[in-house]
């Protein structure tokens, strides 16, 4: 199954619940299994009074969660073309319970961001209540390349982040550092990659009986002065002003045209991510448009339920598929899209991405209710 759970004693009788996604070979991606036995642990540690907080937190040095197992799910769309794969229906449902779940998790949380969070795994970071990353955190939405979308609540996070740099990272999957998701409100504390086995420590130390925020609080505050020297400079809150003008436009086919030039300019990052965006699926930048403009005026079980929605359709459609084919199965980096050109891309089919696949009673309708 690649995860691990146990739980550690403190010196107060508490314990520490400890969720280790144990897949190093593949970054830890997250399997259909590794997904439910995760939520089914979470609701058994929420129930549980001896149980004060939880540790999510990746094996290996490079990364804490790489993402979805998205060649699986690929091969499930090629076995049932123009469908929903039962694998899909399962898979997103279960991924987004179990964000949810974490977005609403009654006892702190902490998530250890170190290494590439990517995607899914950014998911499960953003519903932590204590995000941490580290010096070799790289945090990214990389969708674009795949002709999927930036989901697990980033229509939420996105949406959020200060002027356009949400519609930016989505559009370019560019990746941020440490210092990055410190500015943007995408981490709450910065320690050494290092300093985990002094965390894990501290929070054995604690008297989880009484004043038990001050004390967290105090604990995460003296592990992170000793970690300010490693912070990296920011990369993306600098640029804000630029990419706020870039993408002061009216349309997606606008926005295409306004960074893809940047490919030849002389700022190395924005090169690099117009470069990105040149390359990637036309069809996903329509969706990443729609749904951060949607997600503004949604609740957070609003936005998995959409989210579930264009996963759904994702996978009746022929870019995902392609583009997992291209980037990861055959790895030739070539995707033939079948929408190449930005302004090719029909409306009817984006619209196409935001209804319903299903008979009935939305699958995740009872998000609305918790």
């Amino acid at each position: 199954m690649n995860l691990q759970f146990e739980e550690l004693v403190g010196v107060d009788g508490a314990r520490i619940g400890v969720a280790t996604l144990d897949a190093e070979k593949s970054l830890n991606a997250l399997s259909l299994p590794m997904v439910e036995a995760l939520n089914d642990q979470l609701g058994r540690w929420a129930q549980d009074d001896q149980v004060v907080c939880v540790l999510m937190r990746g094996s290996g040095e490079k990364a804490f969660c790489a993402g979805g197992d998205v060649r699986s799910l690929v091969q499930a769309c090629r076995a049932h073309p123009g469908e929903v794969p039962p694998l899909a229906a399962r898979f997103f449902a279960g991924e987004y319970r179990l964000d949810y779940r974490l977005h609403t998790f009654p006892k702190p949380v902490l998530c250890w961001g170190h290494g590439y969070v990517l995607g899914g795994g950014l998911g499960l970071l953003q519903g932590a209540s204590i995000r941490i990353v580290t010096p070799s955190s790289r945090l990214a939405m990389p969708e674009i390349s795949i002709g999927l979308y930036p989901d697990v609540g980033a229509s939420w996070f996105l949406a959020r982040l200060p002027g356009k740099l949400g519609l930016f990272l989505g559009l370019t999957g560019s990746p941020i550092n440490g210092r990055d998701a410190l500015d943007l409100g995408l981490a709450d504390r910065f320690l050494g990659d290092d300093q985990q086995a002094a965390l894990i420590d501290g929070l054995l130390q604690l008297n989880w009986q009484e004043q038990t925020a001050v004390q967290l609080n105090s604990l995460l505050k003296a592990l992170e002065h000793e970690a300010a020297g490693q912070q990296p400079e920011p990369q993306w809150l600098p640029r804000r002003r630029q990419i706020d003008t870039l993408l002061d436009v009216s349309d997606v086919t606008a926005a295409w045209r306004a960074l893809t030039p940047l490919s030849h300019g002389d700022d190395v990052l924005l090169a690099k991510a117009a470069h990105t965006l040149n390359d990637g699926c036309p069809l996903t930048a329509h969706l990443v448009w729609e749904q951060i403009a949607r997600a503004r005026h949604l609740s957070l079980a609003q936005v998995f339920q959409m989210e579930y929605t264009l996963s759904l359709n994702c996978c009746r459609h022929p870019e995902f598929s392609e583009g997992v084919r291209a980037r990861l199965i055959d790895k030739d980096q070539k995707p033939r899209w079948h929408w190449p050109d930005i302004a090719s891309v029909p409306q009817a089919v984006v619209e196409a991405h935001f209804s319903k696949a299903w008979e009935g009673r939305h699958p995740l309708a009872d998000l609305s209710d918790y």
